[in-house]
């Protein structure tokens, strides 16, 4: 296809990312520990259904994310309009996540499929994080607890997750 962009080396760009960055060798983590299927239990029209991005959204006037190993999240009120949403991110280039933050935050998208019916609800909450953490550890035994309690705490039936 002409006029097609070739796909991102993501590894490659990951490397050279981190090491510009002064941090080591990147070292992907693996696992042969697959998480246990959990199918749903309810039809999806009538889910309550919640949204995690790593894509360092925040809401004007929230504190930005950080660059070296920020590992906090932001609480987005759904209802929050879109122009009042801001990204900031180590990783990719923010020029469409800042001209429309729905590019690695699809809250308009899903209140478009509650308001079709085609889910039950939003949650009221959405959690977002700057990914790109390099600390492994630090995202299993801190904020990936902490964002699971959150999702339990607000009774979602399913999360998005939207990774970056």
């Amino acid at each position: 296809m002409s006029g097609t962009r070739p796909p991102v080396d993501y590894i490659e760009r990951t490397r050279e990312q981190y090491a510009a960055l002064g941090y080591p060798a990147y070292r992907w983590v693996s696992s042969t520990d697959a998480p246990p299927w959990t199918p749903l239990r309810k039809p999806l029209a009538q889910c309550h259904v919640g949204l995690v991005a790593s894509g360092g959204v925040y809401v004007e006037g929230q504190v930005a994310f950080h660059y070296k190993d920020d590992t906090s999240f932001r609480i987005v009120d759904m209802e929050t309009p879109t122009r009042h949403l801001r990204a900031t991110h180590f990783a990719y280039d923010l020029a469409d996540a800042r001209s429309d933050a729905n590019v690695v935050f699809p809250i308009d998208s899903l209140r478009a499929l509650a308001a079709e019916r085609v889910i039950g609800a939003v949650s009221r909450n959405a959690y977002t994080f700057m990914g790109g953490i390099y600390s492994s550890r630090k995202v299993k035994d801190l904020l990936a607890p902490a964002l699971a309690e959150r999702i339990v705490n607000d009774e979602v039936d399913l999360a998005l997750l939207v990774p970056v």
